[in-house]
Parts: C-alpha cells; structure tokens; sequence
C-alpha cells in the first residue's frame, strides 16, 4: 500500500546554510555521476533557449549547457539564497553569459508565450503548490513542438531502496529534508493524472528503482 502523500514546504530553501549543504550533496551527485543527467540529454531539444524550474545551485543546467552548445538557459527559482549559489556555479563553469537567474514561481511564469524550446526540472515537481497551473504555464511558454523534461523521487519507492538511499545520502544534514521530499513525492499514475488535467493532455512517465522521468510534448497545432 502506498503511503499517503505529506506536502513539503513549498517556499524552497532560504537558509543560507541549507543552501550550502544542499550544494555540497548536489555536487556530489554530479561528480559521482549520480544525476538524472542522461535522462535530459537523450530527450531534450538540444538547441535554441532553455527554461530550468527550481534550479538549486545549477549543475542539472550548467551540464547540459557544457553539452549543448549554443543553447542559453533560463533559471527560475523562489530561493534568493540558491539563485546567489547558482550565479556561483556559474561563474565557475565560464558558463554566465549563457546562464540567466530569475526569482519566481512555476504557477506564475514571467516569460512571453511561446518563448522556449525546452522545460526542465529536476527534484522540484514534489515542491510545486500548484502543479496543474505549473504544467499549463509551461505549456504557455513553450514553442509548439517543444518539450518538457521531469525528474523527481517517488514516493512508492520499496522500503530497501529507500534504506539505500539514505545510507548513501551525504552530508548527513540533508536527510531530513531528503525523507520530506520523499514523503512529497508523486507516483507514477499521479503524474500522469497532473499532465492529464493539463494542456499537455498526457506525458510519457518512466520510473526507476528511486525516481521517475516524465516527457511531454507540446502540439504544434490545435
């Protein structure tokens, strides 16, 4: 039996200090090659402008930017803290000219229609207050024919996934929130339902043994 889903804030992380340990695991995850990574390089557009919703501290962004060339990104995050360390991590990758940071929400996009190419989020779609309203506004903003690319946890992950997921979690500051956003976390069939409501009418969902990917496209008529 699946558990009951327990929302987690929806104002992101503030703190300055949980935004550095939020780094530190991110990194991690990227030099240990544990991100989502290939995922977004097999199903992205690969060219024109990108919008990347809850961005962190940036590296989902900046590492598809170092594959992509020629393609600029847009991140769009609630955390002035994370928007500071993304800038950062930027600066770092040589890639600021191409990265651009804006604080705002998913369910309230300040972007023109039918703006990007792209859509990305990693490990935020548990946070969204509003994901039908999200969904729709990144339909908006979406050119016809662009895509959208999700990446979370699941909330029906077993009881010993979950254990390896917490035994390999470091620092160990970060599992509280790890266990939160867990406990957030949709399922395969609420996903879909969520694209369902949506503009988007459905989306390709995918689970692995911890998380699940999420694909869909938006017409180009109709």
């Amino acid at each position: 039996m699946v558990r009951q889903r327990v929302i987690e804030t929806t104002e992101g992380i503030q703190d300055n200090y949980d935004v550095q340990v939020f780094d530190q695991m991110q990194r991690r995850l990227r030099d240990k090659g544990w991100m989502e990574l290939k995922f977004f390089l097999t199903n992205a557009v690969g060219h024109g402008e990108f919008l990347e919703i809850g961005p962190g501290p940036g590296y989902l962004g900046l590492e598809l930017l170092k594959h992509f060339e020629g393609t600029t990104l847009v991140g769009l995050d609630i955390s002035p803290a994370m928007i500071e360390a993304a800038k950062r991590n930027a600066a770092e990758y040589g890639l600021s000219d191409r990265f651009e940071l804006k604080l705002g929400m998913g369910d309230s996009l300040p972007f023109e229609d039918g703006r990007f190419d792209c859509v990305v989020s990693s490990n935020s779609l548990h946070e969204w207050e509003h994901p039908v309203e999200t969904l729709a506004e990144i339909w908006r903003v979406l050119k016809p024919g662009g895509r959208v690319l999700l990446h979370d946890l699941r909330r029906d992950t077993s009881l010993p996934m979950r254990w390896f997921l917490f035994s390999v979690t470091k620092p160990k500051e970060i599992l509280p929130g790890m266990r939160s956003s867990m406990n957030a976390a949709y399922t395969r069939k609420e996903v879909e339902a969520l694209f369902a409501a949506s503009p988007f009418g459905e989306g390709t969902v995918i689970t692995n043994l911890i998380g699940l990917n999420a694909v869909a496209v938006k017409a180009t008529s109709g």
